[in-house]
């Protein structure tokens, strides 16, 4: 039996804090003369406050980066039906990556210039794989590969506790995987935390079939092969014409670590948030303040300096 569950506020989203750190401020000192062509930022933990709002002088930073000629991309996990509070955390302007690559928007045009789907097959033998090592799983599925399928309600299983502002039918587990392909599917454990979940998932699952990561929301994410942020910045850098090596990326979580490496091989410069995954601590060659404390804003009105 199916029940839904309708979208609260559009722009109304969860408590998201990455822990420890959160309202840390550092001092940040002399940056040297690197500036960046432009700014790649997470949103939820990183760019946003713990209540999921942008604060004024976060807001004040971004335009200030935009009026030097430097855009500001938002690159998120957030699926396509937050696209409207994407939208406004960005000032609807630039280009928006979402679903950690998969579906990447020109918000400037109303443009999709990309969305990719896993065949529901090849999702549900990684779903096979992965629950033969953890045990069952409750699931939530990012339902199609096309814009307007991607914006019908989630697919979410009885149980999954989904923490985003947006409608959602609630399924039986068999239902839940729709005929189609999928964004992305969401894999909750009552008894793993998401590191371990994610560690044990990536230990069945070749790259070459599917992604695996998580976003620090309890829950871990599995996306077709090469989608990543990594990925989807790529086709954000190609629309503005700048090379990863001029890019300056904040994150918090795994699923930001691969726009990090790439980042970081390219010369550029990556920060992490001072309540970031300790993997993302480490892979990250800055540090700034937590998100609650504006810490993507500090290093900002440090460069602009």
């Amino acid at each position: 039996m199916t029940s839904h569950i309708p979208a609260r506020a559009a722009n109304t989203l969860p408590a998201h804090s990455g822990g420890a750190g959160s309202d840390v401020v550092l001092e940040l000192g002399d940056l040297g003369p690197w500036r960046p062509r432009l700014v790649a930022t997470d949103l939820d933990g990183t760019l946003l406050t713990s209540k999921g709002t942008v604060s004024d002088r976060t807001r004040a930073a971004m335009d200030a980066s935009w009026a030097a000629g430097v855009p500001v991309v938002g690159v998120t996990g957030r699926g396509p039906r937050l696209l409207d509070s994407v939208r406004t955390t960005l000032g609807g302007r630039g280009v928006a990556v979402l679903a950690q690559g998969g579906f990447v928007v020109d918000l400037d045009r109303d443009e999709v210039l990309r969305t990719v789907g896993l065949p529901r097959e090849q999702a549900q033998a990684v779903v096979d794989a992965i629950e033969a090592v953890t045990g069952e799983l409750v699931l939530a599925v990012e339902d199609a590969d096309t814009q307007g399928a991607a914006l019908s309600p989630l697919r979410v299983q009885h149980g999954f506790d989904w923490p985003y502002p947006e409608p959602a039918d609630l399924l039986p587990r068999h239902e839940v995987l729709p005929p189609g392909p999928v964004l992305k599917v969401f894999l909750r454990s009552e008894t793993l935390g998401q590191d371990e979940l994610l560690a044990l998932a990536r230990s069945v699952t070749d790259p070459s079939v599917a992604e695996v990561t998580h976003a620090g929301l309890g829950f871990i994410e599995v996306l077709p092969p090469s989608i990543t942020k990594a990925s989807g910045l790529a086709v954000a850098l190609e629309r503005f014409g700048v090379a990863l090596s001029d890019v300056l990326v904040f994150g918090d979580m795994p699923n930001d670590l691969p726009m990090i490496a790439a980042v970081n091989e390219a010369g550029g410069r990556s920060v992490a948030v001072a309540n970031a995954h300790p993997a993302v601590l480490a892979a990250a060659t800055g540090r700034t303040g937590g998100h609650d404390a504006d810490g993507v804003a500090r290093y900002l009105e440090a460069l602009q300096q």
